[in-house]
């Protein structure tokens, strides 16, 4: 953190580079038992597919309800043990399939028999559980015709540094993962977004693939989404639309070297990839099967979590806290942190004194001070309406700098969450 001692500029926060995490990942042994969530609140109980008791192989495509489209990829072969439902973030309920290891692994055929003649549909339908969590929903939308694709070759968040690792390390898969996208969704321009110090050691996946490198600034938050649509792709987005409206869609680094291996090795991938940052900041890589207990994970590295510590998936700045060292590796888990009950920040309701600091740091210019007394007032619609809610990234720096200590960044989250709700709310009604 910088910062000026007369404190007439904004504090930076940067990105930091590679160094130390090159080395082979920490390679976490196959969990006795994996768990997997599914979205939506486990209601039809006596509608779902699995059973108890149901043998499932290693990448095998598992379906919860009939009629859904959600689904999940086993990453064991085991029996599945346990249907339940988890309470998630802002109370969200979801349901969760654990699987117990069976001794000896098999693995599904079902994709490789499909894998020859690489599709849009048949990655929808096999690789959306692989590691990386790609996402093809947004060229199912008519209304969002998608032109562009952007591989993110670094993390959003501090200290997180998966992705970049994964684009480093894994460069011919990525440059296959983005012909095969190229191929199968028909975008007219794929482009790499790296940091500096890997643009010049990438030319071979824009070589190879027609893909463009673009470098991405090292103050934070210049790797989000949205700010990137501003800074690289010259396009900034209005308050209240996504990249999917300006026809851009962003995947991954991990994400698209998972399309490529899928269909390379007719296998979808299981294993993912996350940078762990122990208590004292320093960083690991570390490969583990997805549904993997994070508790694995700790026991292998040597992390011990104490009373009052505090477990967060993602980075620092925008991850969320969890209760239980039995939460899962999901495909989409790119961090865990763990802090010390002694570095965890206070959090008070003491009122906004007015200091300006998450105004001065904002880098869309909100008059944070304004809006946060909407937000605790749950106001959420007149701090949409006049203090523009929508226009905010989600990058925390609010939060990160306020003297009150307010958690602003968890009341805009909860904020854009209730208003969410409101359409299907009233349809329902």
């Amino acid at each position: 953190m910088k910062k000026s001692f007369i404190g007439l500029t904004k504090p930076v926060l940067e990105y930091q580079s590679l160094t130390g995490l090159m080395t082979k990942p920490e390679k976490i042994a196959i969990p006795k038992k994996a768990s997997l969530f599914f979205k939506g609140a486990y209601s039809q109980k006596d509608a779902v597919l699995l059973k108890i008791g149901e043998k499932v192989k290693t990448g095998q495509k598992l379906c919860l309800y009939k009629n859904s489209d959600e689904y999940a990829v086993s990453p064991v072969t085991g029996t599945v043990s346990l249907i339940s439902s988890y309470l998630g973030n802002f109370g969200q309920s979801c349901a969760m399939v654990t699987i117990d290891t069976a001794d000896t692994e098999e693995f599904d055929e079902s994709f490789k028999a499909v894998c020859a003649a690489p599709s849009l549909d048949t990655a929808r339908n096999f690789l959306t559980g692989a590691a990386g969590s790609p996402c093809f929903g947004c060229f199912s939308d008519p209304e969002k015709k998608i032109k562009t694709i952007v591989v993110c070759g670094t993390d959003s968040d501090i200290l997180v540094e998966t992705n970049g690792y994964i684009a480093a390390s894994k460069s011919d898969i990525i440059t296959k993962g983005v012909s095969i996208l190229k191929k199968i969704t028909h975008a007219s321009t794929v482009i790499v977004a790296l940091p500096k110090a890997l643009v010049k050691d990438a030319g071979a996946i824009g070589g190879a693939s027609g893909a463009e490198l673009r470098e991405i600034g090292s103050e934070y938050p210049s790797a989000l989404p949205l700010v990137m649509m501003k800074n690289v792709m010259g396009q900034p987005v209005p308050a209240g639309k996504g990249p999917g409206d300006m026809g851009v869609c962003f995947f991954s680094a991990e994400a698209v070297a998972s399309i490529g291996a899928a269909f390379t090795d007719g296998r979808i991938p299981v294993t993912k990839t996350l940078t762990l940052i122990r208590k004292d900041l320093s960083r690991v890589m570390v490969e583990a099967r997805i549904g993997t207990p994070i508790a694995d994970i700790f026991t292998a590295c040597g992390v011990t979590v104490s009373e009052k510590d505090r477990i967060i998936i993602g980075g620092p700045m925008t991850g969320v806290s969890v209760y239980t060292e039995e939460h899962p590796v999901t495909p989409d888990t790119d961090a865990i942190m763990v802090q010390g009950s002694e570095d965890v920040s206070l959090v008070s309701d003491y009122p906004c004194i007015n200091c300006g600091e998450c105004v001065r740091i904002c880098p869309m210019n909100i008059p944070v001070n304004m809006l946060v007394r909407f937000l605790e007032a749950g106001q959420y619609e007149e701090a949409a309406d006049m203090y523009d809610l929508h226009c905010c990234i989600e990058c925390g720096l609010c939060s990160f700098v306020c003297v009150s200590k307010m958690p602003i960044f968890q009341y805009i989250r909860l904020a854009k969450y209730e208003l969410s709700r409101i359409p299907a709310a009233a349809e329902e009604a």
